[in-house]
């Protein structure tokens, strides 16, 4: 990247950083006592009708069983959509707005991974602006309206979706796939309750945990940091190392489960705020053209940037690195452990090295999304144009 478009960039960048400490930020509320609460909690609001997004996968599974049985209870009229599909697209989010505008819903239950979520938040943005079609809203305070209640109920412990202001939506029409971001979109409430991630099969409990890991990494090792995403990047990745591979391993474990829920929703909350950088940028181009789970993309993509970053990013990995335990002599030694330590959890839980259906003629127009998504808004360690973006590519191909 020349240096014209570098300094834009940082000052882009810096300009953001302050403006952001005047965006409306908030947490969800953390309801207590696991999903079996929630109904009650729900009456308690006053609602009467709400919409629950979901997909086949979970709904089959009979996650959602007990949840419908306490909603009837308590005499909430509860309407499904569950037709939502990895990286949700337009037409989803219009299908499941539909049935809210039909039945006159009141709020949203997001139940299930980030697909879900993305989907129930693109939903209350489409209910807040119903004049304003999802291409409108793509990048940053599009939305800008007060959005209906919005309850998270994760069964991944990966995406921090239950946390954060985005909603990453597919658009097949243009084979792309962007975020809307707009604090709005925050989740109201959210409940982590360990029990329903204890079915997830391996390989979805290791990709949505190593999404997380993606989300305290690239956070912790931009520019936007303030004290709480640092601590709240921390935390995460301690949970992650020490957790991660047993839960993949036992799923059956309820302490690991829990701890892998939790570090999911600190990393949400570190990126809510630091944001992400271009490992989330090529993953989302790759989900886009090739409908590659974001999880995955983000586990094979995440050691190839860390490499590339260099220098430019030792100091905070290092710091990473003395989080978990990692040891060396100096800042670079202990970064490098730490990329190592990453592709070894990879390994030892089966993630691939490369994604050799990548194809040659794709890369110019996935560089020019991921160039597009990331410059100049992603404070990363190293700045890259899109013919560096497109040299990544043709690395993680393999």
């Amino acid at each position: 990247m020349n240096c014209i478009k570098k300094a834009y960039c940082r000052l882009y960048q810096s300009i953001f950083r302050v403006a952001i400490r005047f965006m409306p930020w908030r947490k969800p509320e953390l309801i207590q006592g696991g999903l079996e609460k929630l109904p009650e909690f729900i009456k308690g609001k006053g609602i009467k009708k709400v919409l629950l997004v979901t997909d086949k996968g979970i709904r089959s599974l009979g996650l959602i069983d007990g949840l419908l049985a306490g909603l009837k209870n308590a005499e909430i009229d509860c309407f499904v959509y569950d037709d939502t599909i990895p990286n949700p697209t337009i037409g989803n989010i219009e299908d499941a707005l539909k049935i809210y505008n039909e039945n006159k819903c009141e709020a949203i239950i997001a139940f299930g991974g980030g697909s879900s979520m993305d989907c129930a938040k693109g939903v209350a943005a489409r209910v807040a602006r119903p004049k304003k079609p999802v291409r409108k809203m793509k990048g940053i305070l599009k939305v800008g309206k007060t959005t209906p209640p919005v309850f998270a109920v994760p069964t991944t412990a990966g995406t921090g979706s239950e946390t954060t202001l985005a909603a990453v939506i597919s658009d097949p029409e243009k084979a792309e796939k962007y975020p809307i971001n707009d604090p709005v979109l925050i989740p109201k409430y959210a409940v982590l309750d360990p029990q329903i991630t204890v079915k997830l099969p391996p390989h979805i409990t290791s990709t949505t945990g190593l999404d997380a890991l993606t989300h305290a990494v690239e956070a912790y090792i931009g520019h936007s940091n303030t004290k709480e995403t640092k601590e709240m990047a921390i935390k995460a990745t301690k949970l992650i190392f020490e957790n991660l591979e047993t839960a993949y391993k036992d799923g059956s474990n309820i302490e690991a489960r829990n701890n892998m829920q939790h570090a999911a929703y600190y990393a949400g909350i570190a990126f809510t705020r630091a944001y992400v950088g271009y490992v989330h940028a090529v993953a989302h181009s790759l989900g886009a053209q090739y409908h590659i789970a974001h999880g995955l993309a983000n586990a094979v993509i995440l050691p190839y940037f860390l490499d590339e970053y260099g220098k430019k990013a030792y100091k905070p990995l290092s710091e990473l690195a003395d989080a978990v335990g990692i040891q060396g002599a100096t800042r670079e030694e202990k970064a490098k452990k730490f990329i190592e330590a990453v592709k070894q959890m990879n390994k030892d839980m089966n993630i691939p090295e490369h994604f050799p259906e990548i194809k040659e003629e794709d890369i110019p127009i996935m560089s020019k999304h991921a160039n597009s998504e990331g410059n100049p808004l992603y404070p990363v360690p190293k700045l890259m144009d899109r013919k560096e973006l497109a040299e990544m590519y043709k690395k993680i191909k393999g």
